[in-house]
């Protein structure tokens, strides 16, 4: 009777095909991590979270009781951590490359068109509308607000969202530069852009206010992230609150991330992961980033057909919210077209807004579907 019931209670006699798959899978992330370096941030607690989510027995992820579910329904579902991780985000941004050229707000603006562009591709694979947003959002590369619309439209979809977000967020280098030859001339990429103007004290003070302000009484639906994202450069720019700053960049954040990715990686057990939409939702994603680099350099180049001072049409790229990634893939490839040609703090400026405009996106998407 001891040894039968000590044999029932061995996990691996309870282990499945679809679990072992998922082993496969975290380690994979673990990898790609620690050998590679992709995002090793996020991927390697996911990575673990997952590793841990399909280990048969451990009641980790059940409802009311297990550790991992109190992380996740206490963090994620309770809107907690994406906030969170916005505060910090805002206290390491600088805003000043936006500010110094207003209208490359428009870039980040322009780059969010292939979320859209995805969505109604998504919904045509039979996807629904909510599970269709959360798929589309992808294409803003932003992790945290990925994971916060699929947490409220598409929960099933989360885990894979978030890792299809993050994953591309680290291929960045490798997915960007053939969709931006493809679209731009050697001469366009050896545009040399002139020195921004210096931004005043006030006009950063003034900044993260003024756009909470307009962009929640526009869209009150991306309240939770765009509040928190403000405040934390509010707390960065006030030049008073040195310590807060400090926290929020520093040891909230790192703290915040390792719950973040534990979370979201306990989501992705065998039952919920090993389905054939969620091939999909790595293709759509990979889809959804390649069509909002290509509407930001779009949108540059016919920016350029009015501006008497051109920009590179490249910048245009980095309005998708993988940040600083893009703006450094941006810098890279300037250089290799010319020497002189100094492109990241100019290409800051879109990267920061593709930033607001993904949250203002989730924002819109939360308003007409939620």
């Amino acid at each position: 009777m001891i040894g039968s019931s000590f044999m029932q209670g061995l996990g691996l006699l309870h282990l499945s095909i679809g679990e072992v798959v998922m082993f496969v899978v975290a380690f994979v992330l673990i990898y790609l991590a620690i050998a590679k370096q992709f995002e090793p941030l996020l991927l390697l607690p996911i990575g673990f979270g997952i590793l841990l989510a399909n280990l048969p027995l451990t009641d980790l992820m059940k409802p009311n009781e297990g550790l991992l579910w109190r992380f996740y329904h206490y963090g994620i579902q309770w809107e907690v951590i994406p906030p969170l991780i916005f505060l910090g985000l805002g206290a390491m941004t600088d805003f000043g490359p936006l500010l110094s050229r207003p209208s490359l707000i428009f870039l980040g603006a322009g780059a969010q068109v292939g979320v859209y562009i995805t969505f109604f591709c998504a919904k045509l694979f039979g996807f629904t509308l909510p599970e269709a947003a959360t798929i589309g959002i992808i294409g803003g590369a932003d992790g945290p607000t990925t994971i916060y619309l699929a947490s409220k439209l598409a929960p099933g979809l989360l885990g894979s969202c978030a890792v299809a977000a993050y994953s591309y967020m680290a291929l960045v280098p490798i997915i960007q530069p053939p969709v931006i030859k493809l679209l731009t001339s050697e001469k366009e990429r050896s545009i040399v852009m002139k020195k921004s103007r210096k931004v005043s004290g006030l006009e950063r003070i003034l900044f993260p206010l003024v756009t909470t302000v307009v962009v929640i009484l526009l869209v009150p639906a991306s309240a939770p992230l765009m509040a928190m994202f403000m405040l934390g450069n509010l707390f960065r720019e006030s030049g008073v609150v040195e310590r807060l700053s400090s926290a929020a960049q520093n040891e909230l954040m790192n703290i915040v991330t390792i719950f973040l990715g534990i979370s979201v990686g306990a989501t992705m057990n065998a039952a919920t992961f090993l389905k054939p939409q969620v091939l999909f939702v790595f293709f759509l994603g990979l889809f959804a980033f390649a069509i909002s680099t290509a509407t930001g350099v779009l949108l540059a180049k016919a920016m350029n057909i009015f501006l008497s001072e051109k920009i590179n049409p490249m910048i245009g790229a980095a309005g998708v919210s993988a940040v600083p990634m893009s703006a450094r893939v941006v810098h890279k490839m300037g250089q290799e077209a010319n020497r002189k040609n100094y492109l990241l703090m100019h290409a800051m400026g879109p990267n920061i807004a593709g930033v607001i405009g993904t949250i203002v996106a989730a924002g819109i998407f939360l308003t007409f579907l939620k």
